[in-house]
């Protein structure tokens, strides 16, 4: 018996739409991971980009549980002494990038080096419910219908 090795010009990618409305930040964030890496196909390589495009749409009506949405800060620092700010992940979600809050998600879940950046190429999140890859007929992925857990009723 030997070992399957998927090379690059056998990698068949396909496109997937995620609704984010009403669902929890983390458990998003982890399945889209998975699924930008590929570990959810039986053909799963490590060293190659195997995973599929995930358009992400309604990233504004994600939910996070607890306090997070207040609590949970973005630090970044200006270079300048006392120049550290930061923004919570609420104010981020309500401000003009909310998208960005997934973003952050996903890229640290998947891993750091050339390939996790060559992965994040293939994600796409956008604020409202409109996108421009129709043309690419992606699939819908029902998330929320995966396990109760993962959406938050109002």
């Amino acid at each position: 018996m030997k070992t399957f090795v998927l090379k690059p010009s056998e990698v068949e990618k396909k496109w997937v739409v995620v609704d984010a409305d009403g669902l929890i930040l983390g458990r998003l964030a982890s399945i889209l991971a998975n699924i930008l890496r590929g570990k959810h196909k039986p053909t799963y390589t490590a060293h190659v980009d195997c995973g599929d495009n995930i358009i992400v749409v309604n990233a504004e009506k994600v939910q996070l549980t607890g306090n997070k949405r207040k609590d949970d800060i973005f630090y970044w620092h200006t270079g300048f002494p006392g120049g550290i700010k930061g923004r919570s992940k609420g104010q981020i979600l309500d401000g003009r990038y909310p998208e960005r809050v997934i973003i952050k998600a996903v890229e640290r879940m998947v891993p750091r080096g050339p390939l996790g950046r060559r992965q994040m190429t293939n994600l796409r999140v956008y604020k409202g419910p409109v996108h421009p890859h129709e043309a690419q007929q992606p699939t819908v992925l029902d998330i929320a219908a995966r396990n109760p857990k993962n959406k938050r009723s109002a």
